[in-house]
C-alpha cells in the first residue's frame, strides 16, 4: 500500500512517490507528468479530466471548467451541461484521475496522499481540499504548503551547509514567498507570505484585455469559443516571448481579422501592475522574518517561473538575476513526493527534519468594555510562528455576577473579528463576581498539520476542550455518503485512450477555430478517425493516431503563425492532406 505525493495545481496537477531511495513522478495514460487540471462533461453524461477536456476549453466551453482551484473553500456552483460541481467536486475528478494512474503505475492500492496547498490558503481552503480528497478515495492527513515542498526538494538536490534562501512560487493561479533557512539536515521556513488570486492566468487576462481594446472589441461580447481561444493565445504568447522578441495574437470572427503583435517591452508594461502586487508579497514575506540575516538565494519555482518578463523585474528588484529551479513546474511534486517518503519513515529520510509556520494569525474576539460593541482581535498565535505553536492567555469578566465566558475563534489578520475567518467557539462557566474578578485561561496549539486545539480552564475549575474542526470537512455521515455516491457516479468517458480523446479533442477545437476548405480537411480527419476508433484493430488505430496526429500539428502551426508575416501560409490547400496513403498501408 503505497503513500503518494500530490501537487494540486491551477493548471496542471502532479502525483509522485517516494521508492528507491528518490521521489519519482507519475506519468499519466499520456505518458506526460503533468495532469490538466480541467473538467470536461460529454453529452452522455460522462467527465473528461486533462488534456482533453482542457482542448474544449474552446470547443465546449459551456460544458467545461479550468481554473476552479481559486474557488477553493467558497460555495460557487459550477455549472457543466447538465451537471452542477463544487469547486472541491472538481477538484475531486482531478484527484481522482491522479489517483487512477498512480495505481495503474505502481501496480498496487493507494489509499494515502499528502497534498500540497499553496502558502497562504485559510483553514476553509485547506478544509475543501482535504474533502476533495475524501471525495476521490484518498485519505489525506497532511497538507504541506507549495513553495516549502519547493525548498524540501532544492534542498535535498544540493549539498551544502549554512544557507538562506527565498522561494518564489509564481504558479497559474497563486503567488507563493517563503524565506528558509538550512544547516546540514535541517530545513526550516521561517516565514510565508502569499496571494491566493496571482498568478500567470492574470498575465493571460491582461493580455487579452489590451487585444481587445486595441481592435475595439468588448470581451464580454465574445463568444465563450473565443475568448477561450483569446486566452489560450495569450499563454502561448507570454512562453513564446521568453525565448523570441515578439510573438502574434489573432482572432477571426465574422470574416473579420483582429491581431496584436505582442512584444516584451508591450508585455513588460502590461505587467507592471501584477509585479507591484508580487513586490507587496516578496516585502511582507521579509519584514515577517524576524531573524537578521542576508538572503543567500532567490529561487523561482513554479509554471510561470521562467517568463522572462518576472526574471527581469526580480532581477531589477533584488539586483542580481533568481535563480530558476530545475524543472520549476516538477518541484513542489517532488517536494510532496519526498514529503510521502517521510511520512512513509523511509530510511534514507529518517535524518531529515522540516519545520513549517503558522500562515495565518490565530486568536480570539475580546471587547474592550460594557460600550463596546465591535470585538476585536486578540492573537494568541501571530502569523509565521514556528510549528508546532503553543500560547496562552487569559481573559476576564466584563459584569457583574457574568456566569460564562464566551470564545469565539477566528484565524486572519483584521483589528475588528468580524474581518477575519471564524473557525469555532469554546464556553466555559465561571463563579459569580465582581466585573474583572474571575477569569479563563485560553491555550492554543496548533500543530505541523494544520491542526488547531483550544483549552479553557476557568477560575472556577470548568474546563473545555475542543479539536476545532471546520464543518465542510466533517460532514454528517449521510452527507458524506452523499457526495462520495454522487462523485463515484461520474463515470470518465470510455471511448479511446486518453491519447486517442485528446488528439480527437484537439481537432474539435482546431475544427472551431477554422472556417472554408480547412475546415473541411480537419472534418475529414475527425470522421476518419472516429471511424477508426470504433473499428479499426490495434495496428490500424495506431497508424492512423499518427498519421491524424501529423495533420494536426500542421494545422496547429498554421494557427499560431503570424497571419501578417510574409512566410505565412497563403494557401490553406498546402496544408490539406488526404488519408489515402494511410489507407493504402491498412
Amino acid at each position: 500500500m503505497s503513500i503518494i505525493g500530490i501537487d494540486l495545481g491551477t493548471t496542471n496537477s502532479l502525483a509522485c512517490v517516494y521508492r528507491n531511495s528518490r521521489a519519482e513522478l507519475i506519468p499519466n495514460e499520456l505518458g506526460e507528468y503533468k495532469t490538466s487540471s480541467a473538467v470536461s462533461v460529454l453529452e452522455d453524461g460522462s467527465v473528461l479530466v486533462g488534456a482533453a477536456a482542457k482542448e474544449r476549453l474552446i470547443s465546449h466551453p459551456e460544458s467545461t471548467a479550468a481554473g476552479f482551484k481559486v474557488w477553493m473553500g467558497t460555495d460557487r456552483i459550477t455549472t457543466l451541461g447538465a451537471l452542477s460541481f463544487k469547486p472541491e467536486e472538481l477538484s475531486a475528478l482531478v484527484l481522482r484521475q491522479l489517483l487512477q494512474d498512480a495505481q495503474r503505475y505502481l501496480g498496487e492500492p493507494v489509499e494515502e496522499a499528502v497534498i500540497s496547498v499553496p502558502a497562504y490558503f485559510n483553514d476553509d481552503q485547506r478544509c475543501a481540499t482535504k474533502l476533495a480528497a475524501q471525495l476521490a478515495g484518498l485519505t489525506v492527513k497532511r497538507l504541506i504548503n507549495e513553495p516549502s515542498a519547493a525548498a524540501l526538494c532544492h534542498r535535498h538536490a544540493i549539498s551544502g551547509g549554512d544557507c538562506r534562501m527565498m522561494i518564489v512560487d509564481f504558479g497559474g493561479g497563486t503567488l507563493d514567498v517563503s524565506i528558509v533557512d538550512c544547516f546540514e539536515n535541517i530545513i526550516e521556513i521561517t516565514a510565508i507570505a502569499g496571494d491566493n488570486h496571482l498568478g500567470g492566468d492574470d498575465i493571460d487576462q491582461v493580455i487579452v484585455e489590451h487585444f481587445c481594446r486595441e481592435n475595439g472589441l468588448s470581451l464580454t461580447a465574445l463568444s465563450p469559443g473565443a475568448r477561450a481561444s483569446l486566452f489560450r493565445q495569450a499563454e502561448t504568447a507570454k512562453i513564446a516571448l521568453s525565448g523570441a522578441p515578439a510573438a502574434m495574437i489573432s482572432l477571426q470572427q465574422g470574416g473579420q481579422q483582429s491581431g496584436l503583435l505582442l512584444t516584451r517591452p508591450l508585455l513588460t508594461q502590461l505587467c507592471e501592475p501584477i509585479f507591484q502586487r508580487v513586490r507587496q508579497v516578496i516585502s511582507q514575506a521579509v519584514r515577517d522574518r524576524d531573524r537578521v540575516g542576508r538572503i543567500d538565494d532567490v529561487v523561482l519555482v513554479g509554471g510561470s517561473a521562467q517568463l522572462t518578463v518576472l526574471g527581469d523585474f526580480l532581477e531589477e528588484l533584488f539586483g542580481r538575476r533568481p535563480a530558476v529551479a530545475a524543472g520549476p513546474d516538477e518541484i513542489v511534486a517532488l517536494g510532496v513526493g519526498l514529503c510521502a517518503g517521510i511520512k512513509e519513515r523511509a530510511e534514507d529520510l529518517r535524518d531529515l527534519v522540516m519545520t513549517d509556520v503558522c500562515p495565518f494569525s490565530l486568536g480570539v474576539a475580546t471587547y474592550n468594555d460594557l460600550h463596546d460593541k465591535t470585538p476585536h482581535m486578540a492573537f494568541l498565535i501571530q502569523r509565521s510562528s514556528m510549528l508546532p505553536a503553543s500560547r496562552q492567555e487569559t481573559f476576564y469578566t466584563l459584569q457583574s455576577n457574568q456566569q460564562a465566558l464566551r470564545f469565539e475563534i477566528y484565524q486572519g489578520e483584521g483589528y475588528f473579528a468580524s474581518e477575519n475567518l471564524k473557525l469555532g467557539e469554546l464556553e466555559v462557566q465561571v463563579p459569580p463576581g465582581t466585573a474583572g474578578e474571575q477569569s479563563a485561561a485560553v491555550t492554543f496549539t496548533y500543530d505541523i498539520d494544520g491542526i488547531l486545539h483550544v483549552s479553557a480552564r476557568s477560575s472556577g475549575g470548568d474546563y473545555r476542550d475542543r479539536l476545532i474542526l471546520n464543518s465542510r470537512l466533517h460532514l454528517t455521515e449521510e452527507e458524506r455518503a452523499q457526495a462520495l455516491e454522487r462523485i463515484s457516479q461520474i463515470r470518465l468517458a470510455a471511448q479511446g485512450t486518453q491519447r486517442e480523446r485528446y488528439l480527437l479533442e484537439k481537432a474539435l477545437s482546431l475544427y472551431q477555430q477554422s472556417t472554408g476548405r480547412l475546415r473541411e480537411a480537419i472534418a475529414h480527419l475527425i470522421r476518419h478517425f472516429q471511424a477508426n476508433l470504433e473499428q479499426g484493430d490495434r495496428i490500424s488505430r495506431e497508424r492512423v493516431y499518427r498519421h491524424v496526429q501529423k495533420q494536426l500539428e500542421q494545422f496547429q502551426h498554421y494557427f499560431q503563425s503570424d497571419p501578417f508575416a510574409e512566410d505565412f501560409w497563403a494557401d490553406p490547400e498546402e496544408l490539406e492532406d488526404t488519408d489515402e496513403d494511410t489507407e493504402d498501408e491498412e
